[in-house]
């Protein structure tokens, strides 16, 4: 009987941990990256840009949800500041109709491009779900 208690206190000690540390030790944290171009492409103009994202969904903008953004291509700029709604410029393009790819005309030249998602309010969430920033020339 008392091997039966002790798997008993076994289970319940596995399930206790598995509902206290269970859904930070398996969340996968979000991936956003280029699926095209890749870094160091030599591309033309007008450039295709295809938006790879996992563990995160696509909302368009004024969408209040949890776990979703949409996308902002940001175009030889650096990010903008973390915490204000993302500017609308030509190097900040956004994508608040959860559009994942675009065609951009860029002059021949080096570019850099970096992506970053946006809530329903255009500003980046708080743990920034950002882009490595990839490099890429026009011919």
């Amino acid at each position: 009987m008392r091997g039966l208690e002790m798997g008993h206190a076994l289970k319940a000690a596995g399930g206790l941990s598995l509902l206290l540390f269970g859904a930070t030790a398996f969340a996968a944290e979000p991936e956003l990256y280029f699926i095209t171009p890749v870094d160091g492409a030599v591309v033309e103009s007008p450039v295709t840009v295809r938006f790879g994202l996992k563990n995160f969904g696509v909302a368009p903008a004024g969408v209040e949800k949890a776990g979703t953004g949409h996308h902002h291509l940001v175009v030889d700029a650096d990010l903008p500041p973390l915490d204000q709604p993302i500017p609308a410029t030509e190097n900040y393009i956004h994508f608040g109709g959860g559009q994942t790819e675009t065609s951009v005309e860029l002059e021949p030249g080096k570019h850099t491009l970096q992506l970053l998602m946006g809530d329903h309010r255009h500003i980046p969430h708080d743990t920034p779900v950002v882009s490595e920033k990839i490099t890429i020339t026009v011919k």
